[in-house]
């Protein structure tokens, strides 16, 4: 679990696509450096987000460490495309007891979102984001969370037809966050707010379950369910 709240940014020293070393586990890996803030109290098999990616730490030294990436990791995320130089944020797994600044955040990238435009408004700077899976666009909404490349930040826009959200980000979160090195049409990993998830989740289930004890259709149950409040309001 982690709060949104990037702790520092790293540099890519390898994007590695077959790493037969011990580390590496025969498959592709990532090799961050600039991390001495975050590796004072590492241990191997801890989960470190990469760019809001949950990932396992298999090596690490003072300033370096690696990770595994699984083939799921790089069809949803943007990690694959990294390069040597590359600005990524980092951030560890919340400890227990530590204030929580942020949201929750499962380092479970849904998607990416490529960036379309980019407007400066005073010290701000304005983000409009295209979503490339819009079945997430449910869960976007005003004033809701989202994490993109692992920030913890607040939709302002959504327009769920064009597939589109914007944020806007303040003077300090620009100085700490690589967001303010991308330029329009670059991509940047999502991660929706999971509570959302969760309560269409159970409410799906609550109405599957109701209709079909008799036989009706969501639709009708739900036209009965509030047909039974009217009544109980006259």
């Amino acid at each position: 679990m982690f709060t949104g709240i990037v702790e520092c940014m790293g540099k890519v020293v390898e994007f590695t696509p077959l790493d037969t070393t011990a580390a590496g586990g025969n498959g592709a890996s990532l090799a961050i450096s600039e991390a001495r803030g975050i590796l004072g109290d590492c241990h191997l098999g801890d989960s470190i987000a990469i760019n809001g990616t949950c990932l396992t730490v298999t090596e690490f030294s003072e300033d370096t460490f690696k990770v595994g990436l699984a083939p799921e990791t790089l069809s949803r995320t943007n990690l694959g495309t990294l390069q040597a130089g590359d600005s990524v944020n980092l951030e560890r797994a919340l400890a227990a007891g530590h204030r929580f600044g942020g949201h929750f955040v499962q380092g479970h990238i849904d998607s990416t979102a490529n960036i379309i435009e980019i407007k400066p408004e005073d010290n701000s700077v304005w983000y409009k984001l295209q979503v490339n899976d819009p079945k997430l666009m449910p869960y976007i909404i005003p004033k809701g969370f989202i994490a993109i490349d692992g920030t913890s930040l607040t939709v302002c826009d959504v327009n769920d037809d064009e597939h589109w959200f914007t944020i806007m980000m303040i003077a300090y979160t620009q100085t700490h966050v690589v967001m303010p090195t991308k330029k329009v049409g670059d991509q940047v990993n999502i991660e929706v707010d999971m509570l959302g998830k969760y309560v269409e989740k159970v409410t799906t289930s609550i109405l599957r379950g109701s209709s079909d004890a008799d036989g009706s259709s969501t639709s009708s149950y739900i036209e009965k369910v509030v047909e039974k409040v009217l009544q109980k309001n006259k």
